[in-house]
């Protein structure tokens, strides 16, 4: 099975330099940007069947991801348009 990997920087690729700069700058962004990736590789570990769970938690997960994931956008488009 080929597991989708939904690390940040593939995600939002055209924000590259922005990524970098929140993370060293902005310590919310850069929190939520760990809580992200925590989140991601849990999520991966679960679909490759490394950890078992139930699929209500699964899904739970990833409700989570993707609202983290939209709140991580909203940062860095917002940055962008001040820069």
């Amino acid at each position: 099975m080929n597991i989708e990997k939904h690390d940040i920087h593939r995600e939002f690729p055209e924000f590259k330099e922005e990524i970098r700069e929140l993370k060293m700058n902005d310590g919310h962004f850069s929190r939520l940007f760990k809580e992200y990736h925590e989140l991601d590789h849990e999520v991966i570990r679960i679909e490759e069947g490394v950890e078992n769970t139930t699929d209500n938690y699964l899904e739970g997960l990833k409700l989570k991801r993707l609202k983290l994931k939209d709140e991580l956008y909203s940062m860095l488009k917002s940055h962008a348009e001040t820069a």
